[in-house]
């Protein structure tokens, strides 16, 4: 494949849970001349001490993974590592997510059907100062428009899913009831939705939570 490219080799480390998946990906961008995939994780909690003990230049996340998401471990290294780049590459596109990667710090948002020659790229292009977006998720995120819930809404409505009580939410996250109560009905109001099932599944459609 042809691109500019920046010297030496690129050093990657891949965090995708499921392990078809992860040795694909780490195949095909090993036929790269100029990157290597140095570590791999499968959970989401493991990246941070995986990108600590290695030399790394890229770190390519999938979002839906155990122990944290990779939007989650995005923001948590932009953080604790902020030289290190972070590209988010997931089978779900839906244009909330697209925005959180974005304020979480990402420099590339991919689906994961994206090309291997798309994804090699943006692992160049992105190490050259560039932020990376697949131009349809653009598209679709200026559509949509800005997530409506509140963090406090968005944390409530994700305890929720489980099928607990208001009591239950309000021991869970340290709030009132009536606050537990106030946020759930805004967080249903704001989707559309007619219950907080119905709000949860929207959300998560969306790319809200």
């Amino acid at each position: 494949m042809t691109s500019a490219q920046p010297p030496g080799n690129i050093r990657v480390l891949l965090a995708e849970d499921q392990s078809m998946v992860r040795e694909a990906l780490a195949a095909l961008l090993g036929l790269e001349d100029d990157i290597e995939v140095v570590a791999q994780v499968a959970r989401g909690d493991e990246v941070l001490d995986a990108a600590r003990a290695t030399a790394l230049d890229v770190a390519l996340l999938d979002i839906e993974m155990p122990g944290m998401t990779g939007l989650d471990a995005a923001a948590l290294l932009r953080r604790e590592l902020p030289g290190l780049k972070v590209v988010i590459l997931t089978t779900f596109g839906r244009p909330g997510y697209l925005r959180r990667a974005m304020e979480s710090g990402a420099d590339a948002f991919l689906v994961k059907d994206a090309p291997a020659a798309q994804l090699a790229d943006a692992l160049r292009r992105v190490l050259r100062g560039e932020r990376v977006i697949d131009p349809t998720l653009a598209a679709a995120a200026l559509a949509e428009g800005a997530n409506p819930l509140t963090d406090r809404e968005r944390a409530v409505l994700t305890a929720s899913a489980d099928g607990s009580t208001n009591a239950e939410l309000a021991r869970k996250l340290h709030l009132s009831h009536g606050t537990v109560r106030n946020y759930l009905s805004t967080a249903i109001q704001k989707t559309g939705a007619r219950n907080r099932a119905e709000a949860v599944r929207i959300a998560r459609d969306k790319g809200w939570l």
